[in-house]
């Protein structure tokens, strides 16, 4: 039975839970939230939340509801109606048949979350009911979410939550020197932490292109090596000297080097800067990460 009626949905709207971990050896990465602190943070008003909700980009979401129903929203931040009246970002709603959710641009963030108080009717694979969209593997129909479509709704939710709210940071993103960090000079090294580089507008759930302006890496030897494998956050330097950043639907192996990989601490704020955001990087200890 339709619960959730799918008015307006933004490009790469998808079904994420905590996770497909372990398969990265079989070629599929983990996928889940972009920002994990944010989608736990935004079941946590919830008695017993869904463990899949809906991530949602900066152009947002609206929907409605086919039956009463009790959600929470998180992540950026937007703007939210309900039947057209304003209500808070972050708050716990209970709707009613019929009710109509806005969820449109705000100030800040490029990810946002609706979490249910009970699960979407979606097939778990491989463990998970998380959607990548670039493999076409898992949530509804492996694709993003789209105007029309009809979402059903299972059993409660449990109360048990796979992932935590994270405090927030602030300042440089912190980052472990990568494998390949010795095989870019010296001062390409000492570059990379004194010199901003800016969130270009190519971004998606795959990797994050970053705007190099003083091209530290422009002529570099070795930019190309035996593939082998890649975690999220690694920084990686393209071939003609551009750096990426990995994210949570990255590619198994990849076969350019690795200056750095940002702490999984510091993950979920690198995914929500905008483009045009300045961002600098700061090395750290394996022992201070942890």
């Amino acid at each position: 039975m339709t619960s959730i009626s799918i008015l307006r949905a933004g490009p790469l709207t998808t079904l994420q839970d905590a996770g497909r971990f372990g398969m990265l050896k079989h070629g599929i990465s983990s996928s889940g939230p972009m920002d994990r602190g944010a989608f736990a943070a935004a079941g946590a008003p919830l008695t017993s939340p869904g463990s899949t909700g809906i991530e949602f980009t900066r152009a947002g979401l609206s929907f409605r509801a086919e039956e009463a129903l009790r959600v929470a929203t998180g992540g950026g931040h937007f703007q939210l109606t309900v039947n057209g009246e304003a209500r808070a970002w972050g708050s716990e709603l209970q709707l009613s048949r019929g009710d109509v959710v806005d969820i449109t641009p705000g100030a800040a963030g490029n990810y946002g979350y609706l979490r249910l108080e009970r699960e979407l009717d979606v097939p778990l694979l491989l463990g998970s009911r998380s959607t990548n969209v670039a493999v076409g593997l898992g949530g509804f129909k492996g694709r993003a979410l789209r105007a029309g479509d009809q979402l059903a709704l299972a059993e409660a939710g449990s109360a048990a939550a796979a992932l935590r709210p994270v405090p927030p940071s602030d300042g440089p993103i912190r980052v472990l020197w990568g494998l390949h960090a010795d095989l870019l000079d010296a001062t390409a090294r000492q570059a990379f932490v004194i010199s901003p580089f800016l969130i270009s507008p190519s971004l998606d759930r795959m990797g994050v292109r970053l705007v190099d302006a003083a091209r530290i890496f422009l002529g570099q030897r070795r930019l190309s090596l035996v593939s082998d494998a890649i975690v999220p956050g690694d920084i990686q330097i393209l071939g003609d000297g551009t750096p990426i950043v990995l994210m949570r639907d990255h590619q198994p192996i990849g076969g350019y080097p690795r200056i750095a990989t940002i702490v999984s601490a510091d993950l979920d704020r690198f995914a929500q800067l905008r483009p045009g955001a300045e961002v600098h990087f700061r090395p750290v200890t394996l022992e201070y990460a942890q």
